[in-house]
């Protein structure tokens, strides 16, 4: 485990975290630490645990936000892709149909057209006989 020392309000925290981990852990880190001082400005000192558990909120707020919003998008992603299944079926539907089409008139102009190449049976010519 790798270790980190994140600031909080100016205060040092020891802190593990997987290996790689570190630059990620420090951000988050110093994003709570606005969270608290924001909160510091606004409410001046009122304590450090009232303030870390506002700002432990405010966090979960967001999140929850986020979760929502997700889920919205999700839902609406859902539904592009339904609607792009029933075109996609509709739109194989109508190419069996034309290809369906196309071969039946294919067929149909191969048989229109062997009636009017075929040639005609040679008839028996008459045998001419002389006159007697």
């Amino acid at each position: 485990m790798a270790q980190v020392t994140v600031t909080i309000d100016g205060k040092a925290y020891r802190m593990a975290c997987e290996e790689g981990q570190e630059a990620h852990l420090t951000e988050l880190a110093s994003q709570f630490d606005r969270y608290v001082g924001h909160l510091k400005g606004q409410f001046g000192e009122i304590g450090d645990l009232r303030i870390t558990v506002m700002a432990g909120i405010m966090v979960m707020d967001e999140m929850a936000d986020l979760n929502r919003r997700l889920a919205a998008a999700e839902a609406e992603l859902a539904g592009f892709r339904a609607g792009r299944d029933t075109v996609l079926t509709s739109v194989t539907q109508r190419e069996e149909a034309i290809a369906s089409a196309v071969a039946e008139l294919a067929e149909r102009l191969n048989g229109i057209t062997r009636k009017l190449t075929q040639r005609p049976a040679p008839q028996p010519q008459p045998t001419t006989r002389p006159l007697s």
